[in-house]
């Protein structure tokens, strides 16, 4: 009997038929082949750090264990194994002297998981992962193997969702390694909607966290550095990044499930504790941290230009509604991509980003945002919770029915389906 497969935050689990964790696109594809005769589904699983069910199979699971390793392929590419842990990856490039332009600031994910959820990170002039691969390897349900690098499977695939094919190999463009410059700020969130078009043209990459019930924010402003590198003591990043944002911060959460009305103050009490600070290191050191503090959270992508709007009303709405919200709210911004089914197609994006702390879900709090950000045209992150389906998604995706229309060529029996992509895709 299989093993249950059970996501990051425990929301998400299945029982698949069978496991198989295959060391080569041929295995793979004997993988495809075997669910095609048998009638029955298969998909690749990464590190199980999507929200949604986008993963899951209960047909045949494949894991990405053995599909591991970065190889140069010349011309300032490297070509990552699907299974690749991001974090494994930083530390390959670092070891050949580069870099990736941009990326999100978890690193347990693999490289395929990742851009076929539309990982994004934050970048006013560079997109996310999937804008920065150069070609793709990947099986279709007849079981061959192909590699493509333009075209319209290109531009579908590279956030695919799995829906296409099963992803082995992603080759990303990569550049000389480089330094950032990060300079934490706090921000009333007041000051930040009046200034958000100059916060954002000013910063190659800005990231910022408001605390409900407050009018703080913690900014985060990333420039590259000419250097020499001057980063955190030991001691600066372990209080920043183990204690206050995981060790404390998850002591705050627990008090607050035990005493919801205590909220409100223990947030004021981490506004006051915010403070200013500048360092700078390696690139992939800057962009990612820990996140040890279980949470289920929602994304959702807008037009840039309707950024301040979304905030205001996610602020008024949690005043009104008078929930209590321990997590603060993530914004981000990127440029517009190509890839059909990114969240930034074609357009200037911000991300709003709410989280819940595990043990205490709020669901009116989800719907509540999930309400404003579609009425704004909002595009929900792949891999994060929302409830949108196929007839909503068509119609703020212009490349939607294109990519249903690819699918329904190479996938007609929908072996790469599951109940997740049946809602969203149809």
């Amino acid at each position: 009997m299989s093993a249950v497969f059970r996501n990051w935050a425990g929301n998400q689990s299945i029982t698949p038929a069978e496991v198989r964790t295959p060391a080569s696109a041929g295995e793979v594809a004997q993988a495809v082949r075997d669910a095609a005769a048998r009638g029955t589904r298969v998909r690749m699983a990464g590190t199980g750090h999507s929200f949604t069910g986008v993963a899951l199979t209960d047909g045949i699971m494949l894991r990405p264990d053995a599909l591991v390793g970065v190889q140069d392929a010349g011309e300032g590419r490297v070509r990552v194994a699907a299974g690749t842990p991001l974090r494994l990856l930083n530390k390959e490039l670092d070891r050949r002297g580069l870099a990736l332009a941009n990326m999100g600031d978890i690193t347990d994910q693999t490289a395929a998981g990742a851009i076929q959820t539309g990982t994004h990170g934050t970048g006013r002039e560079v997109g996310g992962l999937a804008d920065q691969v150069a070609e793709l390897e990947m099986v279709l349900a007849d079981g061959t193997v192909t590699t493509v690098s333009d075209g319209d499977l290109f531009d579908a695939a590279r956030v695919g969702l799995g829906a296409l094919g099963i992803i082995t190999a992603v080759t990303f463009r990569v550049e000389p390694a480089f330094l950032l410059r990060n300079v934490r700020r706090p921000m009333p969130l007041s000051e930040i909607l009046t200034s958000l078009d100059e916060l954002t043209g000013e910063n190659e990459h800005l990231d910022f966290f408001w605390l409900p019930h407050t009018d703080t924010c913690l900014t985060k402003r990333n420039n590259r550095a000419a250097g020499p590198a001057e980063p955190p003591g030991a001691f600066r990043h372990w209080l920043d990044n183990v204690f206050m944002e995981n060790t404390l911060f998850g002591a705050l959460c627990a008090t607050g499930r035990a005493f919801p009305s205590a909220i409100p103050t223990l947030n004021g009490i981490s506004a006051s504790a915010l403070s200013s600070s500048t360092y700078s290191d390696k690139a992939y050191k800057v962009f990612t941290s820990v996140r040890n503090v279980r949470f289920l959270e929602m994304e959702y992508a807008v037009p840039r230009e309707r950024l301040g709007q979304a905030l205001r009303e996610t602020r008024d709405l949690v005043d009104l509604r008078d929930w209590r919200i321990t997590f603060p709210i993530e914004v981000r911004v990127t440029p517009p991509s190509d890839a059909w089914l990114s969240t930034a197609y074609g357009r200037d994006s911000a991300y709003i980003a709410c989280h819940m702390y595990r043990p205490t879900p709020n669901p009116d709090y989800f719907e509540g945002v999930e309400e404003i950000m579609t009425r704004l045209s909002g595009r929900p992150h792949w891999g994060k919770l929302h409830t949108r389906d196929a007839a909503y998604l068509s119609g703020v995706y212009p490349r939607f029915g294109d990519f249903v229309a690819l699918r329904d060529r190479l996938d007609p029996r929908r072996l790469f389906t599951n109940d997740y992509l049946d809602v969203v895709l149809g």
